[in-house]
């Protein structure tokens, strides 16, 4: 067996590996953020990552336009706030960048390529076995006391099965793999899905030339981005503090129409839940609208109701209507992947999400921690970040205590 912390080198020919400390599973913002909690108090750590960079689904899954929704104040990971010359709401390349210094501060080194197929608690032993495997083929379990998931809520795509949709004929692409409206110039294109990606999509579609017609099958909370010059989300974390939940979701949606008037006379019909209460029940995030409602207003992005099914270059409205299409965008989101690979039903629920609710999310059992499930957004993956690398920490020092305290026992005998 061979030891290994994030400092050493194995050989290739190696298919066995003791972690000298927690394994990560994941590398985006989630997975820095534990490492770099848990560098500063010098615990060894493994971070394992499926694709070859960190942040792949930042670097490679997202369009060219995106820009964080929030302030980049409470976008920032621990202990490395953003540049000062960053604007409130940094670009993609920004956020990119930002990640790539903070891996560099931290000297955070994942192994790359290395794709999870299993991980499972061994009772026996008291140790997780995680093996991997990649893309030549070598299989590696890394066994470790510690386990941290941080995979994420978008760790796949979710393709939903349309009638037709195969006999359609034309481009159909899912949200992940549109970067910019360039190529669909002079193209009619469905975009189903009126999340944020899909109004992004549509807006970037229609400033390309396109004529979008964007799927609004169920009802969805549409806010402005800001109101009185201060960040919505700023304004309801402030409310929070003073006033129930209920009453904030009140004074939010007072404050949306008289910013954006009745916006159920285009399509887009508003649940009856609050955008907050929605968000934390059922992980809904509210639209925070950037350009996109003035472009629906004006008709140049046309909202539809649900489809009924796809035939060749058309698509068959749920009222009956037809429309001649030349592409359609996937904007039907993501989904947690922790099913597919980690062997344990006690913490996870079957939808890849931890079954205990916020704040109290981000441990489990016989070592088993979950960053970037809260569905706060990176200041949950934060704060959770940081109670991990502390309970961690406390763990792995009374755990060597432990040791010292056998090893002199054992030279007194």
């Amino acid at each position: 067996m061979v030891s290994f912390n994030d400092h050493d080198l194995f050989s290739s020919t190696s298919r066995c590996v003791w972690v000298n400390g927690p394994v990560i599973v994941g590398a985006g913002p989630s997975g820095l953020a534990v490492g770099a909690c848990l560098k500063e108090q010098g615990i060894p750590f493994v971070i394992l990552e499926k694709s070859d960079c960190i942040a792949s689904l930042w670097q490679k899954k997202t369009y060219n336009r995106l820009k964080l929704h929030l302030p980049k104040q409470f976008c920032q990971l621990p202990k490395f706030p953003f540049p000062q010359h960053y604007p409130e709401y940094p670009t993609k390349k920004q956020f990119i960048d930002y990640l790539e210094s903070y891996a560099k501060k931290f000297d955070i080194n994942p192994m790359f390529n290395e794709c999870v197929q299993f991980a499972k608690y061994d009772k026996i032993c008291k140790l997780w076995r995680v093996k991997t495997i990649s893309p030549n083929g070598l299989e590696v379990e890394y066994i470790c006391q510690w386990l941290v998931v941080a995979t994420g809520e978008n760790a796949e795509k979710v393709v939903p099965n349309i009638e037709g949709l195969k006999e359609f004929g034309g481009e159909v692409i899912h949200a992940c793999d549109y970067k910019s409206g360039e190529k669909f110039s002079g193209k009619k294109v469905v975009v189903v899905g009126c999340g944020n990606s899909g109004m992004e999509v549509s807006l970037d579609l229609c400033n390309h030339n396109a004529q979008p017609s964007l799927v609004c099958r169920s009802s969805v909370h549409v806010l402005p981005r800001e109101i009185f010059g201060k960040s919505i989300f700023e304004l309801a974390m402030l409310m929070m503090k003073w006033l129930p939940l209920w009453l904030v979701d009140k004074i939010l949606l007072i404050l949306t129409w008289f910013i954006l008037g009745n916006i159920e006379k285009y399509g887009l019909k508003r649940p009856k839940i609050g955008p907050l209460e929605l968000k934390n029940t059922q992980g809904k995030t509210p639209v925070l609208d950037i350009g996109a409602l003035e472009k629906i207003r004006s008709r140049k992005i046309n909202v539809v109701p649900g489809i009924k099914r796809f035939s060749c270059g058309t698509v068959e409205l749920v009222n009956g209507e037809k429309l001649e299409i030349d592409s359609v965008v996937l904007a039907t989101g993501y989904c947690s992947n922790v099913p597919f690979w980690l062997k344990e039903s006690e913490f996870f629920s079957k939808n890849g999400f931890p079954k205990a609710p916020f704040p109290n999310s981000w441990k489990g059992k016989s070592g088993l921690y979950a960053v970037g499930f809260t569905r706060r957004g990176l200041s949950g993956a934060s704060a959770d970040a940081i109670k991990i690398a502390q309970d961690i920490t406390i763990a792995y020092n009374e755990d060597i205590m432990q040791k010292k305290r056998a090893k002199n026992l054992n030279l007194v005998i």
